[in-house]
Parts: structure tokens; sequence; C-alpha cells
């Protein structure tokens, strides 16, 4: 759909517009005048998304081109550990160039998309004077996202936020969600909070990104943690019920950062225990698949699971996983093939981990998951697709 303005004389442009007419000239186009719309005082990246068009009629139309589009994602940079942020900036095309998070960036930067990941995380802080400018400035990135036409894409990495936030942070990002035009689900069981396109695209896998990293031989009945450690994850629970009666030929590892109070209560719960090591730290890719493969059966056994990327790390490095039931979980294990993602349900307890150590232990040494259409490069498609679709609603009229 073309969007048109019918200025009445030049003066009739508004002034940013008319700075960009006279810096980037016109040229004849088969007897219409084509005038490059750049970024002064709209936002745009540095290659403009479209082109202002005067008609034989005399009227002017916004015509899209096939410049790069520019994505600012609510993610930091790339730190050389692999996070989520790695895929979408490893799996982008060349039609799309990534930028990362500062609340600068947001509100004077330039760029055709905001890609919104967490959205809660932006207006979190400590002090509350800090929280309040904050929100502040949420709000006003949503007015400069509408002014400015700039499309809003949440990917909706959980139905709800892990940690509760305040009433105020709730009402704020119910308004994030009911001014997104686009949202990615990473599987098909999330319902999106608020009207407005919505597209699966599943969370990319890690076999690419770990393939440069040496793997540990399998060590039979050996059980690992890894990840952030937090009171819902339930590790304190795994380590009660891996202890709650003699297991021989196993041992459980665990590894991840915790808070300082968990960390204390973990070291407490395993002294005395030979059976039971634990890495109270974050570690580099590196270490993350020596301990991963050295495993025969990772356990995540959080109170509840939508999407996991620890689930898929495992699953990456030919791991099988045990995992709380849900219909998430129940899609990713139909996809990945049998004995690959074994859930529980409830609360983990004996049975529950007996049984999975039994499965664990049958895989071959050759088996794979199926894990096609994750790989980064159908993942950035895929997100780009989704980009120029969310444009091409907002130019058109539609939120």
């Amino acid at each position: 759909m073309l969007t048109t303005m019918t200025p009445a004389r030049a003066d009739g442009v508004t002034p940013r517009l008319r700075i960009a007419v006279d810096a980037g000239g016109c040229r004849e186009c088969d007897g219409n005048a084509s005038l490059p719309v750049i970024r002064a005082g709209y936002g745009l990246a540095e290659e403009p998304p479209a082109v202002l068009h005067k008609t034989s009629g005399g009227r002017w139309a916004m015509v899209e081109n096939n410049a790069p589009i520019t994505v600012l994602h609510s993610l930091a940079p790339p730190d050389g550990t692999t996070r989520y942020v790695d895929q979408m900036t490893d799996g982008a095309p060349a039609d799309v160039r990534v930028r990362y998070f500062s609340w600068r960036v947001a509100l004077t930067g330039r760029y055709d998309v905001l890609h919104l990941h967490w959205p809660e995380f932006l207006v979190r802080a400590r002090r509350r004077r800090t929280r309040v400018a904050k929100r502040v400035a949420m709000r006003v990135l949503l007015w400069r996202t509408r002014w400015a036409r700039i499309p809003i894409v949440r990917t909706t990495h959980n139905v709800t936020p892990h940690e509760s936030g305040t009433a105020a942070e709730r009402r704020l990002v119910r308004a994030v969600d009911r001014a997104t035009t686009a949202f990615i689900h990473l599987n098909g069981t999330t319902a999106a909070p608020a009207p407005g396109l919505e597209t699966v695209i599943a969370h990319g896998h890690y076999r690419d990104r770990f393939a440069a990293h040496p793997r540990s031989d399998r060590v039979p009945g050996r059980i690992l943690y890894f990840g952030i450690i937090r009171p819902r994850k339930n590790v304190e629970h795994l380590i009660d019920v891996f202890l709650a009666r003699e297991r021989p030929g196993c041992r459980l590892r665990i590894v991840g950062s915790p808070t300082p109070e968990l960390a204390e209560r973990i070291t407490a719960r395993i002294a005395g225990h030979d059976d039971v090591s634990a890495r109270l730290a974050f570690v580099d890719d590196d270490e993350l698949v020596a301990e991963v493969t050295a495993a025969s059966l990772v356990v995540l056994p959080y109170s509840e699971m939508h999407n996991s990327g620890a689930a898929l790390v495992a699953l990456s490095l030919d791991r099988p996983v045990l995992v709380p039931r849900s219909p998430a979980n129940d899609e990713l294990g139909r996809e990945a093939g049998p004995g690959w993602v074994l859930p529980f349900d409830g609360t983990l307890d004996d049975a529950d981990l007996t049984a999975a150590l039994a499965a664990a232990g049958a895989m071959g040494d050759d088996d794979r998951p199926a894990l096609g259409g994750r790989d980064w490069d159908e993942v950035g498609r895929r997100h780009r697709d989704v980009y120029r679709a969310a444009l091409d609603r907002v130019r058109g009229g539609s939120r």
C-alpha cells in the first residue's frame, strides 16, 4: 500500500523533509521526479527504506526500495560466550544490519525496526529514581516509534516474566505489547499478549557454534545441571533427590552461577558427598562444551518451562535432557525424536531420575536428535521476513 502526500508548494514539505530532499537532490525517471527520503528527522537507518516518487498526476507516493534493514535489538553486544544475541548477530542475512541497545541509541539513533526481547528488563533497576527514569524513557520510546513509523517486533521468550515486577512495570509492558506490530514465538504453543502479526521461529541450535570446541568422552551415569542457578530452577531439590539413596556408578555435577545465598546453601548440601561436585560460576564455551559432553544426562528440574536455551544447548551437543512436562517441551520432544526430551510431571522425584538415567544409557554414541530448521541462517532469514512484513504493515497505516 502506498502512503501519499500532496504538498501545495515546496514550502509545504516539512522543514526536516525539505532538508533531506535538498541534500539528496532529485533525478528524472520516465518524466517523474524521485526524491530520496533520507534519515534526517525520521529515525531511519543509513539507507532509506522508501523514496518519495512524484506520479504523472502530480501526487507524491512513498515507494519501497530494497535497501538493507537496520534492526535495534534490546540486547547487549556479544561478549564471546554463547548467548541468544549471537543468533541475532551471526544469523542475520546480508540485508539486515544489527545494532545493540542503549537508551541513547533507542531515543536518538537511526534504525528501521525495534526488536524487543524481555522488555521488562529495560525498565528494571535497584534504585527507584533509575526505575522511574527508565519508565519515562520507555514511554518516550513508544511515542518515537509511533511518530517515526518504526515497527516494534517482540520475541515472546516467556509467557510471563520469571521474576515478577511492580504494577507500574506490568502496565508499561502491556503498553509495549499494545504498540507491538509483530510477535515472534519460539514455539507453536505461545499465545501473543496483544493483537499483531504472529510468526513461529524456532530457537536456533548451537551445533555449528560449538563445533570448534573439544568434546569430552561421555561418562556413563554422570548427571549434569548447568545454567543460571535461581530458586525456581530447583537445583537444591535435584541434589536432595539424588542423595536420597545410594546410586552406584552415578555422579551429579552442578555448573552455573548462583546468588551468594544459594551458593552457600548448595555448598553446605554437597559437603561430604564425593558423588556430587559443583562449579558455582559462569563458564565459557570451552568449559561448557566439556561439561555437557561429559554427561550422559542433563537435568533441568525447573518449576516450569516454556522455552529453554539450556535444553537446546544439551540437544545440540547430543545429550538427552530431563525437563518438566509442558506443551512446549512436548512439541520439542516430538521434533527431536524418541528418548531425547524426557518429561517429568509435577516435582522431580527418584522415579523420574532413575527412568531418565536408564533411557540415557540406551543412547548410542552416534545418535543425534533431529533439529532441522534451527540453523542460524534459516532463523536469520525468517526474522528478516518478519521485519519486512512489520515495515509494510506500519507504512500501510496499521500498527
